[in-house]
């Protein structure tokens, strides 16, 4: 699936928290109906059966509860793409990422394995830490194979890791350094790896018991200084990517650290066509929750690729894959605390045009606003609303514009509103009460996104009548 992701470091956060962040989008020609749910453990098999692969996985007998944004549509796969568990570990997946015909030729995709419809479910109801997570998934790897290139982000109150499929069977995993972000757009990004430190007890890097091997025995290693680079051994440098990956990172780094002064002009160090754009930076100020939605629903303002652009010379709008897309799915924000309830932010179809709202996660059971979407088209679903708000507002961009913004700071303000308010209550309140004050937050935020979400549709709906070809001025009074 195209996806992108964008990970924070607890102390490069404004709060605090860990963030992990994905937009889940469709693929080409389609348009993935979603929900926020709550998957409980007596609901989990014990054995997992793939819909696509036909793989069949074992699972433990002492699943945890976890939240799941799973596919509507029934009989196609789950389709999880990102939680938060009991234990207030976080996982997305995945980000599909590239590789090169080497590494393929070397461990082969397996038509039987693992991939993105799987991954969730098999991996996050069993985690207690982010590393736990990157040591299970690993192993699950190895032990069934992926039938497709990924990257899986995890994390817990005290850091994140992100870790990548290399072929049919390896993998490798870094930890996200605490003062830095990291962007991903459908590519390999690890750009360093440390196979000392993987092999021995400290542990910022993890891999495949046998990849050093592997790279050796491959000749997979391109380096002239010794130094490894695991993006130009594993990954790959189509001109492809040059219009649908590497611009989105370019944006986003240059969104992050504008001071670098290295992105813009004839003498830029970076471009939208570099190859050796940094896996991380430690960014220019602390990154918020409104940064993140931002950056995921970006599409290239400020420069010439913009395809909304309205002024000027318009030749290069369009030019690039935009990070907001039509086919966005599903944006999740998860945010882990190391004394504090985890938070999964959520927002449904094209993120140009939507509202991130934050939900708890320790609860037996999500709104019905977020919970019973259905394949049919309802102003009863935050899904079926918000896409009907983005194709309405997409087609009168102009003059809907103003009503958006009006919308997404409206929902963002009263949504941290709530967050205090009930976040007091829910510290103050003893340990048997706090899974209720919790649910009754949540059903608070439904309530009032919802409303917001009803009024922003009928602003949106009269702009675009307005507009039909067949309006005309002169009153029947």
């Amino acid at each position: 699936m195209a996806c992108t992701t964008i990970l924070v470091g607890k102390n490069a956060s404004y709060d605090g928290s860990c963030m992990i962040a994905r937009n889940d989008d469709s693929g080409a020609g389609s348009f993935t109906v979603k929900k926020f749910v709550v998957v409980q453990p007596d609901a989990q098999p014990r054995e997992y059966k793939s819909v696509l692969s036909g793989v069949c996985i074992p699972l433990p007998d002492d699943p945890m509860r976890y939240t799941a944004c799973p596919n509507v549509i029934e009989g196609k796969g789950i389709w999880a793409a990102c939680g938060v568990n009991a234990a207030n570990v976080g996982m997305s997946a995945t980000e599909t990422i590239t590789s090169n015909p080497r590494v393929l030729g070397a461990d082969p995709l397996v038509e039987g394995g693992i991939g993105e419809e799987d991954i969730v479910s098999i991996t996050l109801p069993y985690i207690h830490t982010a590393r736990e997570g990157v040591e299970r998934l690993g192993w699950l790897l190895e032990t069934y194979g992926t039938y497709e290139m990924n990257g899986i982000a995890f994390c817990d109150g005290k850091e994140i890791w992100w870790l990548e499929t290399i072929g049919g069977h390896h993998w490798m995993a870094r930890r996200v350094p605490d003062d830095s972000y990291v962007v991903m757009p459908n590519q390999q990004g690890i750009d360093a790896f440390d196979f000392k430190d993987a092999y021995s007890k400290q542990k910022n890097n993890l891999c495949s018991k046998d990849l050093k091997q592997f790279v050796e025995d491959n000749f997979l290693d391109l380096s002239m200084d010794g130094k490894f680079d695991p993006r130009a051994a594993f990954g790959s440098h189509d001109d492809a990517d040059h219009v649908y990956n590497t611009p989105r990172a370019w944006y986003m780094l240059r969104y992050f650290n504008p001071k670098a002064g290295c992105w813009d002009g004839e003498n830029a160090r970076y471009t939208p066509r570099s190859d050796d754009l940094p896996w991380c930076m430690v960014p220019e100020k602390k990154i918020t929750v409104e940064d993140v939605k931002y950056i995921l629903s970006a599409h290239f303002q400020g420069t010439p690729y913009d395809p909304y652009l309205s002024y000027g010379d318009r030749s290069m709008a369009g030019e690039f894959r935009s990070i907001g897309v039509n086919r966005n799915c599903v944006l999740g924000l998860i945010q882990t605390f190391e004394n504090r309830d985890a938070l999964e932010w959520i927002a449904f179809a094209s993120n140009a045009f939507n509202a991130l709202v934050p939900f708890y996660t320790d609860v037996e059971q999500t709104p019905a606003y977020m919970a019973d979407t259905t394949q049919k088209v309802s102003t009863n679903s935050f899904y079926w609303c918000s896409r009907l708000i983005a194709a309405m507002a997409d087609a009168s961009y102009k003059e809907s514009l103003i009503w958006i913004e009006r919308y997404q700071n409206s929902v963002a303000a009263k949504a941290h509103a709530l967050l205090k308010e009930y976040g007091r209550q829910i510290e103050q309140a003893p340990e048997e009460e706090k899974t209720a004050l919790r649910q009754k937050a949540n059903q608070a935020i439904s309530d009032m996104v919802e409303a917001a979400t009803v009024d922003t549709l009928d602003q949106i709906l009269f702009e675009l009548s307005s507009r039909m070809k067949n309006a005309y001025a002169r009153s029947d009074a």
